[in-house]
């Protein structure tokens, strides 16, 4: 009789487990680049853990590079592109205005195609966040309130509306770089245009019209460029 073979259980500890739930919703796009976990004690509760199995697992995350702490405590989902892509680029835009520029040249590169496909793909939860995204940036212009965060938050949408996961994290980061680097530019252009802008985009992916999708954001940021261009020319001039 030939014996059958058996193969050792592996025991797993609590930590692992938690580390790899995580991690398949990051995978899965459950949770994506900017998401905070809920707090530690939820996470006990949620999880049937104890709060040192916890810890032991998002130090792994975050050792790995899944997960951040933010300046408030919490749990921050990290782009998968950021660390060791990211931060030359960040001393290589700091001392180079013109790195900013290229920097711009692959934005307009990945967000047409991010338009196109959203409008391919894009479900009804995708449209009624770029919706509100919409609504959000209105209201605050009425009430002469910064949008530069609305501005943002619209481009990560279409991105997420893709349903292309390295898209996301790649746009993720790609706007940590912009907003180090162009905060103070985008203060200064005239954001009530940039609102229009944002709107014929959005129809365009309401009417899965990809071709006109991906034109009108290649005009939005080519707008959003010359008034970098433009800003960023004073600048030089008054120094």
């Amino acid at each position: 009789m030939v014996r059958p073979k058996f193969k050792p259980i592996k025991q797993e500890k609590i930590s692992t487990k938690i580390v790899e739930q995580i991690k398949s919703l990051i995978k899965e796009g459950e949770l994506k680049p900017g998401d905070a976990l809920p707090p530690e004690r939820e996470l006990v509760k949620v999880f049937n853990v104890s709060r040192a199995s916890l810890r032991e697992a998002l130090n792994s995350l975050a050792g790995m590079g899944f997960v951040e702490m933010s300046q408030k405590q919490r749990t921050i989902v990290k782009s998968l592109a950021s660390g060791r892509m990211t931060e030359p680029l960040h001393l290589l835009i700091k001392d180079d205005i013109q790195t900013v520029f290229e920097l711009i040249e692959v934005r307009k590169a990945i967000e047409t195609w991010n338009a196109f496909h959203a409008a391919q793909r894009a479900k009804a939860d995708d449209i009624t966040r770029l919706e509100k995204a919409l609504e959000s940036m209105e209201t605050k212009l009425a009430q002469h309130i910064s949008v530069v965060e609305d501005d943002a938050d619209f481009h990560l949408a279409i991105a997420e509306a893709t349903h292309n996961k390295i898209q996301t994290h790649l746009m993720f980061s790609i706007y940590d770089l912009l907003k180090e680097s162009l905060g103070g530019y985008y203060e200064l252009i005239d954001m009530q245009n940039v609102y229009q802008q944002h709107r014929l985009v959005v129809d365009a992916i309401k009417n899965r019209d990809a071709e006109l999708a991906s034109s009108r954001m290649r005009d939005h940021l080519d707008y959003v460029e010359s008034r970098v261009k433009e800003f960023s020319a004073n600048d030089g001039a008054s120094n």
